[in-house]
Parts: structure tokens; sequence; C-alpha cells
């Protein structure tokens, strides 16, 4: 399946590059997509809406309040007719209102109302680009499902040369071309993946906690949904917007997540166990929060279930694949893990390397079964789960076969 017969919804925000726009809009219209375009009050000022109109045959829309026909709601209408929106281009000012939900022009109402995927191609100077500002919205989106067009190197508009060029339109073209054309190799197929950390509450308001962001797990929950798997995500304390096609289900503590993988795994199900699932627990819970004047205290620990040895342990006809997260001797924690719990695979990475943490975006990784070990260079985390997937429907294969 490709764009034709798709309705693509390109959003033109005010930024130089917004000429790359008309480009993109024409290709996607031979192509055979319906293409709807939103504009900013600044896109106009660098591209007026008669180009757009004229190349798509359709009317473009830039005032919130103008609606031509009284039983129209068009930004609704415009949301929830979408298959994908695109934002391009993607100054630092509309990333910024993306980010922050601001919802006061077509684009943002529009974006905010809509259920459909959302591309974003951001656009601008170099030194913007690297601002931990833009950077932390971007990450916001990504955190949010959005999925980026990374911007180019070159020649900028302002006369810098570096990062910030708008993707080329037959990049993004490529982009959703890609992304309406689905391998829907584990349809039917039932998936349970585990992400993010546990807390063990001690009183209140202290717990024993981890680190884990759980970009890693939704990152394999959104890649087995989008290859057509039935996918259930569960999912520690995280600030991560669900998949789409995913259920997801949230607990706090190991206890929780124990409990919601022996309730949700099938018998045939793959399942990826990617949460940092805390090793300890209080032995004890405090209904009152400790005091300093209380003085010195002991923190008495027990263990807390083993979820991935459980899963080994009554391993039937499911794909079992866990993860190490070492800080030394990787590959060799990593195959004893892989033995002592009985795995099909297990994927490990040195969290001390420098992007490979757990806060990070990027991850460096290597998949191991009993047969191989694969090194992967330094990934995103979305790049490095469609490995990961790729690796599990070979070996998976392997094992049917």
């Amino acid at each position: 399946m490709s764009v034709q017969g798709k309705r693509v919804v390109l959003a033109v925000t005010g930024g130089i590059a917004a000429f790359k726009s008309a480009s993109l809009a024409s290709q996607l219209t031979q192509a055979g997509a319906k293409v709807q375009v939103m504009m900013t009050k600044a896109a106009k000022e660098f591209i007026a809406p008669l180009t757009f109109q004229a190349l798509t045959r359709s009317r473009v829309y830039d005032d919130t309040f103008r609606e031509e026909n009284p039983e129209e709601i068009a930004h609704i209408d415009v949301a929830d007719e979408a298959d994908v929106i695109v934002v391009a281009p993607a100054t630092a000012d509309a990333i910024a209102r993306m980010a922050q939900g601001h919802a006061d022009d077509m684009v943002t109402t529009t974006l905010l109302a809509t259920k459909a995927p959302v591309f974003v191609s951001p656009a601008m100077n170099v030194n913007m680009y690297h601002h931990p500002a833009v950077q932390k919205n971007l990450q916001t989106l990504a955190d949010r499902g959005v999925k980026m067009l990374e911007a180019g190197d070159g020649y900028l508009a302002c006369g810098w040369v570096g990062k910030g060029r708008m993707a080329e339109p037959v990049e993004i073209q490529n982009a959703l071309e890609a992304f309406f054309t689905k391998p829907l190799t584990l349809q039917g197929v039932h998936v349970l993946v585990t992400a993010g950390p546990t807390r063990e509450m001690a009183d209140p308001v202290r717990f024993l906690s981890n680190p884990s962001s759980g970009r890693m797990g939704f990152a394999i929950a959104e890649e087995a949904a989008r290859r057509g798997a039935e996918v259930t995500l569960i999912a520690g304390p995280v600030e991560l917007s669900t998949p789409p096609e995913v259920h997801r289900v949230n607990v706090v503590s190991a206890e929780e997540m124990y409990n919601a993988v022996t309730k949700h795994l099938s018998a045939e199900a793959i399942v990826v166990k990617t949460a940092a699932v805390s090793d300890y627990r209080p032995k004890t819970y405090q209904a009152q929060k400790a005091k300093k004047e209380d003085g010195e205290t002991v923190l008495e620990l027990e263990r807390t279930p083993d979820i991935l040895k459980m899963l080994g342990e009554q391993k039937e006809a499911q794909f079992l694949v866990g993860f190490a997260a070492e800080t030394d001797e990787v590959e060799t924690y990593a195959k004893d893990k892989l033995e002592r719990k009985n795995l099909d695979m297990v994927v490990a990475n040195d969290i001390t390397a420098d992007g490979a943490g757990f806060a990070g975006d990027t991850n460096e990784v290597m998949i191991m079964t009993k047969e191989e070990t694969h090194r992967l260079p330094a990934l995103t985390k979305r790049e490095t789960s469609v490995q990961i997937w790729d690796a599990v429907e070979q070996n998976r294969c392997k094992g049917q076969g």
C-alpha cells in the first residue's frame, strides 16, 4: 500500500522552508494522496495559500474561525478524517507550541484533536536546533509517539552551515510510503511487553526504584503493533503516551507487575521483558512518613518476585526475550541470564556507555541467542526496536521450522 487514496494533512508553519512544502504537496497529490493543507498566519508571510490550493485542488485551511460550511467544525473534521498529519516545515516555535499543547490556531487545534499519526520535519537555524529547549520539546513529542523526520545538514537560509534543513520532499514522501506499507508479519500474534521501572514503597513518600524511562519498551510495543500484533503493554510508572493500537496496563510495584504478567500471558505469546523491575522491596511498609527526628533507621529488604524466572520455568510455546542492563562483563552476564532463565533471546547493553543509558533516546545493544551474538551500533530506541523484532521473527521461525 502507498499514499494513494490516503488523506494527508500538510501543516505548514512560518519558516523559509515553506517553499519546499509546495513541492511536497504537489508530489503527494501526483502520487494519488488527498492532500489537505493547513497554514499558520506566519506561514502565509512566506507562501500564499493560493499556491497550495492550485497544487492540491483543495481548500486551504488558515483560519480557525472562518467556517465556510455552517455544518462543519473545520479543525475537528480535518482531524477526524486525516490518515496522517505532516508538519513541514516545523519551526522552533511550532514545535514548542505542539509540546506545550497550545490550541489557538488551525494547526494546533487540529493536532490536539486528531488520533492520526503525526510526522514532524524540523526546520530552523543550526544553533536553534541544538538549543536544549528545542531538543527537550522534540523529545517530549517523540515520547508522545510523534514521528520525527530528521533535519538535514547543509547550507541554511540564514547563512550558517549545519543541521536544521527541512527534510527533502522526496524523503518525506518515502517516509510516508514506508509507513503505509506495513509488513503485517505479526498479524494475529499475541505480544506481551513489560516496560519502565517499578516502585517499592517504604512509606507514603519514599520508595526504592531505578531511572528506567520505559522508552525502549514502549518503542518495542509500538513496533510490534505496527507489524500487526495484538500487543499488551504492562507499564511501570512512566510519563509516556500509549502507542497506537496497544492495550496498556499500568502497574507500580514488582508484585503488581508479576500479577499483571500472569493474568495477560497467553499460551503462544511473544514476551519481551524490558522492564527494570526492582530486585528488592522494604520488608515492612510504614503507614506514616518517617521523620528525621526519629534518628537513624535500618531499612530491611526482601526479594521481589522474579518475573523472568517464572516465565522461563513455565514456558511452553512462548518465545521469551529478556533484557540485561549491565555495568561490566556484559556478554558473560547476558549469556548466563540466557541459560539460567531459559530465554530464547536476550538483549544486553552496558548502561555506563555513552548513549546507552536509561534516560536517553539512543541505545547500543547486543542481541544474543544460544547460537549467535549480533552487535548493533548506537541507534535510536525506535531503530533498535526494529532490529530486535527482525531478530525475534527470524529466530522464532527457526524454532517453528
